[in-house]
């Protein structure tokens, strides 16, 4: 009876390590994304509501759903550190939370597709809202809003912008905008990740 190669068993052994690893990351994803579609249903459910609501109403209900961003995002923290591979998988939905507490984007729907790295569906209701806009059905306010969190979101992704794009960037940004961008270029590194989500919690604690 011939003996069992050693190496072959690690070899297999290995690989269904990495195979149940990457199982369980998923799974992690998986729960992280359920978690955050729940928050921004609630800001959304909010934001639709709010002619509805007293003003002192509205804004305790958006700061408690703010405050449970900020609950999440320490877990998420907590979640990644040391595990590069949580990192590549969670980082662009640390950003998008990031952005979501210091207010930088207000739009629960972009808000959710930054954060599960959906550049197509970003640009597709980029598309839609300039159809929205020529025909009256969209504010001019309302769509530059969302279209400098949509095209933030998108150089945030590593998507290329038009020149059209990054002028309308340059020429509209806000405040909060332009502290997001700045706090979060060239992100790329767990500890920049780290730092940032520990920066947006400390802000809003102020």
């Amino acid at each position: 009876m011939g003996l069992k190669d050693p190496q072959a068993s690690r070899t297999t052994l290995g690989g269904s390590m990495a195979s149940r690893g990457k199982s369980e990351t998923g799974k992690l994803k998986q729960n992280m994304e359920e978690q955050l579609d729940r928050l921004m249903q609630q800001l959304q459910d909010l934001e639709e509501c709010r002619d509805d609501l007293e003003e002192e109403e509205y804004e305790e209900t958006k700061k408690e759903t703010l405050e449970q961003l900020n609950e999440f995002n320490e877990s998420l923290k907590k979640m990644v550190t040391g595990n590069m591979t949580l990192v590549d998988e969670l980082g662009g939905m640390q950003l998008a939370i990031q952005a979501a507490i210091s207010q930088a984007f207000k739009t629960p729907e972009v808000i959710r597709m930054f954060a599960k790295k959906q550049p197509g569906q970003l640009r597709t209701r980029l598309a839609e809202m300039d159809r929205d806009v020529m025909v009256g059905k969209l504010s001019r306010d309302v769509y530059t809003q969302q279209k400098l969190e949509i095209l933030t979101a998108l150089r945030k992704l590593g998507e290329k912008l038009t020149v059209e794009d990054e002028t309308f960037l340059a020429e509209n940004v806000t405040a909060t905008l332009s502290q997001f961008e700045k706090i979060t270029a060239d992100l790329g590194s767990e500890d920049k990740i780290m730092a940032l989500a520990s920066s947006g919690v400390e802000k809003t604690k102020v």
